[in-house]
């Protein structure tokens, strides 16, 4: 397993694993990704033997980025990194690769003193396997906000890095 930088290189693989979980994220094309990995202040991937079994993509206040859940946090928090979306391969759910990612960026934010992680997760249609890992690593609930005329509904979380707010 070898946590790096997503590159170009990676875009195919993204817009797969994407397009496999696209019934709790928002679609993503070609030229979408190519402008959120502009913006994104962290963008990683899990390599595993040559092909991409996960990737987190997220970003700092003040980006250019029109997602309503972003502009809901950038809305109330002056500084933080909002974590857009993180996909791991069906085949390695359960083996800690998100667990991986969610460390590796929380670190991230303490070397970048950045207080606040933050992100979402649908509540209607329901995803309980990301209320569960959301939980465990440390997210609270800040709200929630109904999107798309109502067809879904998010939990806006967040989670103090610790490390910083000392």
């Amino acid at each position: 397993m070898r946590l790096r930088d997503a590159g170009r290189e990676d875009f195919a693989a993204i817009l797969a694993l994407n397009a496999d979980s696209v019934e709790v994220l928002s679609p993503l094309s070609p030229q979408r990704l190519e402008a959120l990995h502009r913006e994104a202040a962290y963008h990683k991937v899990i390599d595993i033997d040559g092909a991409i079994a996960a990737f987190l993509l997220a970003f700092r206040e003040g980006a250019e980025y029109d997602s309503p859940n972003y502009l809901w946090f950038a809305e109330r928090y002056p500084a933080f990194l909002y974590i857009d979306r993180i996909v791991v391969d069906a085949a390695h759910r359960g083996s800690g690769l998100g667990a991986a990612l969610y460390d590796d960026i929380a670190a991230f934010a303490a070397r970048s003193r950045i207080p606040w992680l933050t992100c979402e997760f649908d509540i209607e249609p329901p995803n309980a396997a990301s209320a569960r890992f959301h939980a465990r690593s440390g997210f609270e609930e800040l709200g929630t906000q109904e999107l798309y005329g109502g067809k879904k509904r998010v939990s806006l979380q967040a989670k103090a890095i610790a490390s910083f707010m000392r």
